[in-house]
């Protein structure tokens, strides 16, 4: 068993699904492996999340670590900025290897297309 603030994991790979599990947080996590975005440029580079479920899904990631959030207001419009920090870019090769198997498999399979 396995304890991290006070919540409880009976393994590793549901600790690390913690972190990048559901349907949205590996495919954010991914495009931030790019460097810093913007909330509109993750919102173009995802068009079908929403965009109450980006907010979401930025804040927990925020809350995880893996995240930061800059503002800058030094001039109107608003700008904030999203980065992966020290602790998300060493998920960096965890991300790699799922995109990697998803490719592989993709490739082996026919009836999986890219739309």
């Amino acid at each position: 068993m396995y304890c991290i603030d006070d919540k409880k994991y009976p393994c590793t790979t549901s600790l690390t699904m913690k972190y990048i599990g559901g349907k949205w947080k590996s495919v954010i996590l991914i495009h931030l492996t790019r460097g810093k975005k913007r909330y509109n440029e993750l919102k173009k580079e995802i068009p079908t999340i929403t965009e109450r479920t980006l907010s979401l899904q930025l804040k927990e990631l925020e809350s995880d670590g893996l995240v930061s959030r800059r503002v800058y207001t030094s001039k109107p419009p608003l700008k904030v900025e999203y980065e992966l920090t020290s602790f998300g870019k060493t998920l960096i090769p965890v991300l790699d290897a799922i995109a990697s198997w998803g490719k592989a498999t993709a490739d082996t399979h026919n009836e999986i297309r890219v739309e």
